[in-house]
């Protein structure tokens, strides 16, 4: 049996009548072990316990399996005689079997107060591979069937459109709004790999990663810092595994300990920005996806059935449904304080400039404190916009990629007249949004389902597009096509 050492309390089965804070020693086949009562023990002294029954500090009513890394609920006595306890000594324990039993984590503070945790530059921690990192999914659901909650698209512009508003009570009910809407490209996304987490007291442990058998230049590229001057090894003799029978079994031995073991699954998704024409990067974007729906092996069997397939953008999102938008803001680089905080100019006569904070805090504490603001980066930071409603999806190819509406038939596309500015044509599928966002053109976004169950009239209205602007936004565009420009203009002057 394998022993670690334990130097504090543990809240491991708490003793009906603890002792005067000393270990009760128990004996149990096939050598002796010790359990911590509830008090805590004297400075300096060590005890030691098997590993599986070593509970975490902050773990009450589990034991902790050090050696596989797992943790397991005693909720009864038939759990203990499972465990090879001494069934005399159970008679002293307390059990809990109404009551579901519960982690309590205390996190330490990590962030210093010394600079401004809001206003500091997005660090590469929250920037993985060029894209957002999504610190958050929503909330599993193992009644319902296995599906993809995120999605990553290309930020190409704006515009606006015309739609009737649905809101009895309203002042605008039964009547036309103009509302300003953003278009994100979203080409197919490939899967090519699959990830097991298991869940501990510290959060969420990765136990094994899968992946595909052919892996795309583009997302190779990903793992080299120079694609030109590098050998291009990567995923050769992983790739291999597939084309032997000891391969395929030694694949099937991780996925089959993920089933076991795991509790929460990923895929790992990448885009395909070959098909991106107006971006110059050749390295795709890469990001973690969880799968949510279906127990833990259905969850397993349908990402490793998703391996070197496309997916969609209609099989995560649908119309009218309310996401979250995940990016990193327009950078501005080192601003003043007046322009990074909005803090009052001073008078004109001021000595030595106005555009300053006049008094940066007392003599003592003899320090400035995190609450002045200072001059410093200003954007480039990572944010989170939560309840974008979806007015649109249009599928490349199909009638729903153009901007014809039911109310307006002029055959158009939805990209304006001369394109986006800065970005281009839209050829891929994408989709409509409500609003702003986050981050310049060309940007990555990241597309998340919903944290909340909406319930709002907002987030339940069916939207009625009447009108999609397509004129030039190079200065103020009067025509929605080219061939109203020319009837305009004639043939002379088009």
């Amino acid at each position: 049996m394998c022993l670690i050492k334990a130097g504090v309390s543990m809240g491991l089965l708490l003793p009906k009548t603890p002792s005067s804070g000393h270990l009760e020693r128990y004996t149990s086949e096939p050598e002796n072990w010790h359990i911590c009562c509830h008090r805590p023990l004297v400075a300096g002294s060590i005890s030691y316990l098997p590993a599986w029954a070593c509970c975490n500090l902050y773990t009450f009513g589990h034991a902790m399996d050090y050696k596989r890394k797992i943790m397991f609920p005693l909720r009864d006595k038939e759990a203990c005689r499972t465990a090879n306890l001494n069934t005399q000594d159970m008679a002293q324990w307390d059990f809990f079997p109404e009551k579901e039993p519960r982690i309590i984590v205390e996190k330490a503070v990590i962030i210093t107060l010394v600079i401004i945790p809001y206003e500091s530059v997005a660090s590469y921690s929250l920037i993985v591979n060029g894209c957002a990192r999504l610190k958050a999914f929503p909330k599993d659901d193992p009644t319902k069937a296995c599906r993809l909650t995120a999605f990553l698209g290309y930020k190409a512009g704006m515009t606006h459109i015309v739609r009737e508003v649905e809101k009895p009570g309203s002042k605008l009910h039964k009547k036309e709004t103009c509302e300003a809407v953003t278009v994100v490209e979203t080409p197919p996304m490939v899967i090519v790999g699959v990830v097991g987490y298991i869940k501990t007291a510290h959060g969420l442990r990765c136990l094994n990663t899968v992946w595909a058998q052919y892996l795309s230049e583009e997302v190779k590229r990903r793992f080299y810092k120079n694609w030109c001057k590098s050998k291009k090894k990567a995923f050769t003799k992983y790739s291999k595994k597939y084309e032997t029978e000891d391969g395929k079994k030694d694949i099937q031995v991780q996925l089959d300990k993920i089933k076991k073991y795991c509790s929460v699954i990923h895929v790992l998704a990448h885009t395909q920005i070959r098909k991106m024409k107006g971006l110059k990067q050749k390295k795709a974007h890469l990001m973690e996806i969880q799968v949510n729906g279906g127990d833990i092996a259905k969850k397993v069997d349908y990402a490793y059935s998703l391996f070197e397939k496309q997916i969609p953008v209609d099989a995560v999102f649908q119309k009218d449904e309310m996401i979250d938008i995940i990016g990193v803001t327009k950078g501005k680089g080192y601003e003043g304080v007046v322009t990074r905080w909005g803090v009052t100019r001073l008078p004109r006569k001021t000595h030595r400039g106005l555009r300053k904070v006049a008094c940066i805090g007392a003599w003592h504490p003899a320090r400035v404190s995190f609450t002045v603001a200072r001059a410093g980066q200003n954007g480039y930071h990572h944010r989170t916009e939560m309840n974008k409603k979806v007015y649109k999806l249009g599928k490349s190819g199909q009638e729903s990629h153009s901007a014809i509406t039911e109310f307006d038939r002029t055959e158009k596309d939805i990209t304006p007249m001369g394109g986006f500015p800065h970005y281009g044509v839209v050829k891929e599928d994408y989709l409509l949004i409500k609003g702003c966002c986050v981050g310049t053109k060309k940007r990555v976004v990241t597309l998340r389902q919903s944290l909340l169950k909406q319930t709002s009239r907002v987030s339940m209205e069916e939207i009625k597009v009447k009108f999609i602007d397509t004129s030039s936004k190079f200065g103020h565009g009067r025509f929605q096509t080219t061939e109203e420009k020319a009837k305009f203009y004639g043939r002379l002057k088009a």
